[in-house]
């Protein structure tokens, strides 16, 4: 369920239909994973995404309509990309994300659609939204101390959030993926409590290392990172098990003896993934985005409201595309280089 090997590669390749140029960039990396954050929106005020102040957020008008980010979600489906994730803010708080949700996954060729959610409104949301064509849900979770919780998001949900987690396994979603990112002094103490979480059930922990984003008041001394994450969970848990990666998995990936499900690390920061990425970024705005770290944005917005057709929209994506670079810049230099709060880029 979880393993994968290169050859499965192929199956980022549509096998009925050709693939768009649009979709590969000057070093031969074929791009089939789009991020759509719906909304800049969100329920909960985490440390790590949006500062203590709040954030300038894009007046309404500004922000794609549910047609026009199905318009550019079938643009980018028909062109090749085979999995969308929705992201935010906090997509489930958007009156139309069932409806949104059904529009895209009967997108042809559309094998994926996914969510990454914090989980408050979840759970009496998942029902509808399986039934609308959801088939991979992440939930943001930091620690499984309530108090922290409400520290960490200044607002109250820790339970609601894990209620969300138990809807999600009871609805058969599998893996459930809960998104933990591990910072040193906050819940770096509780990486083998989320471990417990994966043994008897199909959840897929996934530790994440800090990263630095506008007004996250990122700071090294907080990152911990993969290779001491990866120490102390190989010495609390025997069996301990690397998993062959897709050339394309963002995650280093890890079964243990005895456990249902499963342990993964984004080791963003100290070993990026950057030779195998095939991820794109639409923002709520409708700008693009090629690259998480990169300030580079062009909107695909403003042609679309200018009426022009698909052939000039490929034309403004390919080209993005074609200058995506090599890899982000190291953990330093991105701390330094101005970027959106992730509340704006989307999770």
């Amino acid at each position: 369920m979880y393993s994968t090997s290169c050859e499965t590669l192929s199956e980022d390749s549509p096998k009925d239909k050709p693939i768009s140029d649009m979709l590969i960039d000057s070093f031969g990396r074929l791009h089939t994973y789009l991020r759509i954050s719906l909304t800049e929106r969100c329920n909960l005020r985490c440390h790590y995404c949006m500062p203590a102040e709040g954030v300038e957020l894009t007046p309404s008008p500004q922000l794609l309509s549910q047609d026009e980010i199905v318009r550019l979600a079938s643009l980018f489906v028909s062109s090749g990309v085979n999995k969308i994730r929705l992201t935010g803010g906090e997509p489930t708080i958007r009156k139309d994300i069932e409806e949104l949700c059904l529009q895209l996954s009967s997108l042809k060729g559309l094998k994926t659609l996914a969510m990454t959610t914090n989980g408050i409104t979840l759970g009496k949301k998942l029902p509808k939204l399986k039934d609308s064509g959801l088939n991979l849900v992440n939930i943001s979770l930091d620690t499984l101390v309530p108090a922290k919780f409400e520290f960490m998001t200044r607002r109250k949900g820790h339970q609601r959030v894990m209620e969300s987690i138990d809807a999600a396994v009871e609805l058969g979603y599998n893996p459930v993926k809960v998104n933990c990112v591990v910072m040193r002094g906050f819940n770096d103490d509780e990486i083998c409590d989320f471990v417990e979480l994966t043994r008897e059930r199909p959840i897929n922990v996934r530790f994440i290392e800090f990263m630095p984003f506008d007004g996250n008041v990122w700071n090294v001394k907080k990152l911990v990172p993969y290779a001491e994450m990866l120490d102390k969970v190989g010495k609390q848990f025997t069996g301990l098990q690397r998993i062959q990666d897709h050339p394309t998995e963002t995650a280093k990936n890890f079964r243990i003896d005895g456990h249902q499900g499963s342990v993964s690390f984004i080791t963003s920061m100290t070993e990026h993934f950057c030779a195998g990425c095939n991820r794109l970024r639409l923002l709520a705005d409708g700008n693009f985005k090629v690259c998480l770290f990169g300030p580079s944005e062009v909107s695909l917005r403003d042609p679309l409201r200018l009426g022009e057709g698909d052939d000039k929209l490929r034309e403004i994506i390919g080209a993005a595309v074609k200058r995506k670079k090599a890899s982000h810049a190291g953990m330093f230099d991105i701390a330094k280089t101005p970027n959106r709060p992730m509340i704006h880029i989307g999770g």
